[in-house]
């Protein structure tokens, strides 16, 4: 039951060339930048990743960018980082841009047993129509784009509307960040941390987790474990150095 890994190359050192990978955090917060930083390390390429965005230029799954290791993107979200943005218009990347709310929901919906869902999020768009640009060839034409999805009407609530087949996510692995996790996998994120980490950490196969603050089995509270620790499979407890690593994404100051 002790899930816990010295360090985060170990913690990564079995992931293989084409996993794919499904890695928590918005932005720069609740990002398991130290997993990603191991993964960098170790050599792992051709990885599809499923991430709302793609971290920032030199922070996150942007320094996997930066080293063209990623073949796959399914994400909600391509701002913020130029990198990824050329990557994509150049052909150098195959982008499968999903609404953000639609995505956390394949990822949940994986780790829950559920094959598809129908939303009524993109009905009547070209997420359920098709025709959106997954992938460029160096001259910025469309060589792959999305497929049409299934549709149906319900009647909800007295009136008729269409709805969109999702299909659920389910990776080989998951890379999380929380503020707290004790030996057996359970797992707390500090705040807006929370964001995609927990529907990322149920979805996949293979789970891990870095964490702040280490304790033992029985210390946090059963109501306040975000993550149950079933769903996790290897917990790696960061340094004080590490843990105080965190950047601003766009720091503001008012004049004096």
């Amino acid at each position: 039951m002790d899930k816990v890994v010295d360090t985060p190359a170990a913690a990564v050192a079995d992931i293989a060339d084409g996993s794919s990978i499904a890695v928590g955090g918005f932005g720069v917060v609740g990002v398991p930048e130290f997993l990603i930083r191991a993964l960098q390390d170790q050599g792992a390429k051709d990885l599809e990743v499923i991430s709302n965005n793609a971290g920032v230029d030199g922070r996150g799954l942007g320094i996997l960018l930066a080293d063209g290791r990623l073949r796959r993107i399914i994400a909600s979200y391509v701002g913020e980082n130029k990198e990824f943005a050329r990557q994509y218009l150049s052909g150098e990347l195959e982008v499968e841009l999903t609404p953000q709310g639609t995505l956390a929901e394949k990822l949940r919906a994986g780790g829950a047993g559920i094959p598809g869902f129908y939303t009524i999020t993109g009905a009547g768009t070209q997420v359920a129509e098709g025709g959106m640009p997954w992938k460029y060839d160096s001259d910025g034409n469309v060589v792959k784009e999305s497929p049409a999805k299934e549709t149906k009407v319900f009647d909800t609530f007295g009136e008729e509307k269409e709805y969109v087949l999702e299909k659920s996510l389910a990776p080989d692995y998951a890379l999380v960040r929380a503020a707290i996790g004790d030996r057996h996998g359970n797992l707390v994120f500090h705040s807006s941390a929370r964001n995609f980490n927990p529907p990322a950490a149920q979805s996949a196969r293979i789970t891990i987790a870095e964490v702040e603050k280490l304790v033992e089995p029985g210390e946090i509270d059963p109501d306040m474990v975000h993550v149950p620790g079933v769903f996790v499979h290897r917990v790696v407890p960061l340094t004080p150095e590490q843990v105080a690593d965190k950047p601003i994404e766009k720091r503001t100051v008012r004049e004096a």
